[in-house]
């Protein structure tokens, strides 16, 4: 895929997934887990996650993205409102704090490439598929655990090792 393909892909579905988060919405839904299994997937398939003239090093900055994603998946997470309703359902819905932290996601995201291209290692775009795919997992999966945790039922399709 061309930069550009990749670039205009990564900010669809950020646009996408940021919209839905900010409306109520199950828990327990296949896109929840579908869509950064997708992501991953492009974006180890597509190759250049690794700069062969500098493989010890773009490996741990590759390391440090992917931690990086996570940890901001956990906070988005954390600031997403999961409740259960009458018959037991769980629901989440972001608000401003979730908005904020994507902000503060991409403005992270930005700074990496930055830093990446600093130090001189040659960057896939592949790899912003690659974070947005862990950052997206990340983020359902501590909704799903916290929505686990609520009183009342499981959340089907949504559950977590503990």
């Amino acid at each position: 895929m061309e930069t550009t393909q990749i670039i205009l892909i990564a900010l669809a579905v950020v646009a996408i997934v940021i919209y839905r988060q900010m409306r109520p919405k199950p828990v327990a839904r296949p896109l929840g887990v579908i869509i950064p299994v997708v992501m991953v997937l492009i974006g180890v398939s597509g190759g250049g996650l690794v700069d062969a003239r500098h493989t010890s090093l773009s490996v741990a900055v590759l390391v440090v993205e992917l931690l990086v994603a996570a940890g901001l998946g956990v906070l988005r997470a954390m600031t997403t409102r999961v409740w259960r309703d009458q018959q037991g359902v769980a629901w989440s819905q972001g608000g401003v704090p979730t908005l904020v932290a994507w902000v503060g996601s991409i403005a992270v995201r930005v700074a990496m490439m930055a830093l990446t291209s600093f130090l001189g290692i040659a960057s896939s775009q592949n790899s912003i598929l690659l974070f947005i795919g862990v950052t997206l997992g990340v983020q359902f999966l501590v909704v799903a655990r916290r929505a686990n945790a609520l009183p009342g039922a499981a959340v089907p399709g949504a559950q977590t090792a503990r």
